[in-house]
């Protein structure tokens, strides 16, 4: 026998054994049932019962007020919290005051926008920590590139932006629009 210290069952499948419980609303069974969400645990009694909860509880996490710290807006003390993007940092006389801090996005000044003309393209953070490049007219603007760009114009189509990318042959300037993609040398 080899000597595998891996458990037999994930943390996940562990939590499967609590399928047999009774619903707090009805006192029917509770059974385990998955949709394109992930696996939860749900009364068999649905359509009548409409109870569902999660197969693995989150963890809950307390505000934790900033000491020293005040809201620009209302003056109250800003606090750490969570929401559906994760971790933030926000004014504590919610909801009277919704301040929420913001942090400092790369702009690229040299770099104009090439379809409204008018903003500059700036970094930003997907929900889900990528990084991507897009107007800071936004919401009139809604150009967005996933690579860093570059100020110049395509040799090939005449695009007014140019997208640095890290290929296998190494560092190469490419046409940011999607129609042409003429990789510079």
């Amino acid at each position: 026998m080899t000597k595998d210290r891996k458990p037999l069952f994930s943390q996940h499948e562990h939590a499967l054994e609590k399928a047999y419980e009774v619903c707090p609303e009805c006192g029917s069974e509770l059974a385990v049932k998955n949709s394109k969400a992930g696996a939860f645990l749900g009364c068999v009694s649905y359509p009548t019962c409409a109870y569902t909860r999660p197969v693995i509880e989150q963890e809950k996490f307390e505000t934790q007020i900033l000491v020293g710290s005040q809201c620009p807006e209302c003056a109250s003390e800003l606090a750490v919290k969570q929401g559906r993007y994760g971790l933030f940092i926000g004014c504590t006389n919610f909801p009277e005051c919704s301040h929420i801090e913001q942090e400092e996005s790369e702009v690229f000044e040299d770099v104009h926008c090439p379809k409204c003309k008018k903003g500059h393209l700036a970094e930003k953070q997907s929900r889900y920590g990528k990084t991507f490049y897009a107007c800071d007219n936004y919401p009139k603007c809604k150009f967005a590139v996933n690579h860093q760009p570059v100020s110049g114009s395509c040799e090939k189509c005449g695009f007014e932006l140019l997208l640095s990318r890290t290929m296998a042959a190494g560092d190469i300037l490419q046409c940011a629009d999607k129609k042409c993609s003429h990789i510079h040398k």
